[in-house]
């Protein structure tokens, strides 16, 4: 996989890279700014992106408006970003209209380099990655209809957010596929959302009734 790397701490910057490249990924650039990441997709047309949501200038939402330009310009590309907090204004942002190759997680999960790979992967292939936290926010702010489920379907629901298969979602669990299947008929009974095969809709139609 081919990655692009955008974050003004120089060192986080460097560590990821290296990190990426033992477990044989190429980082063809790492920049500090979004001018600088506009430029390096365009030269090297990479798989995927990881993107600081604060950069400079301002450090408040410059890496998030430069990944909605790569969403428009490069449409086959993944874009993970990641924060320092828990920003549930750019996550709704980011996942306007459709939550497939994107994914958004919070800086502390690159402390494992196992789970953040997996991110990038899914975000690189197609699917969605969102951090565990983020979801439990949109959860709570999320329609009455949400607190009418058990807390086994919110665990569900919230794994389905995160982008996860039913076999991953049974895995994390530890229940069977059959159980998850169920436990996803319900959430979908409950709230009145059509079932899909496709799992990139049914995370977006997860995330729409969330008020996404």
């Amino acid at each position: 996989m081919r990655i692009v790397i955008a974050d003004d701490a120089a060192i986080l910057r460097d560590g990821l890279a290296h990190l990426l490249a033992a477990r044989g990924h190429e980082v063809v650039a790492g920049v500090g700014d979004a001018d600088a990441l506009r430029a390096a997709v365009a030269e090297h047309r990479p798989d995927a992106a990881v993107i600081d949501i604060r950069m400079p200038p301002t450090h408040t939402d410059e890496g998030l408006r430069a990944a909605i330009e790569l969403r428009r310009d490069h449409p086959g590309m993944g874009l993970l970003l990641f924060s320092q907090y828990i920003e549930t204004r750019f996550a709704t942002d980011l996942l306007a209209g459709s939550p497939a190759g994107v994914g958004y997680l919070l800086k502390e999960r690159v402390g494992d380099i196992d789970d953040f790979v997996d991110a990038l992967h899914r975000v690189a292939s197609g699917g969605t990655a969102l951090d565990p936290e983020v979801v439990g926010h949109l959860l709570n702010a999320g329609h009455g209809g949400v607190r009418s489920l058990t807390p086994r379907e919110r665990e569900v629901l919230g794994l389905m957010a995160e982008g996860r298969t039913n076999a991953a979602i049974a895995k994390t669990l530890v229940v069977s596929d059959r159980a998850v299947e169920k436990h996803i008929a319900n959430i979908f009974l409950k709230l009145d959302l059509p079932p899909s095969g496709d799992d990139h809709r049914r995370v977006l139609a997860v995330l729409r009734y969330l008020g996404i």
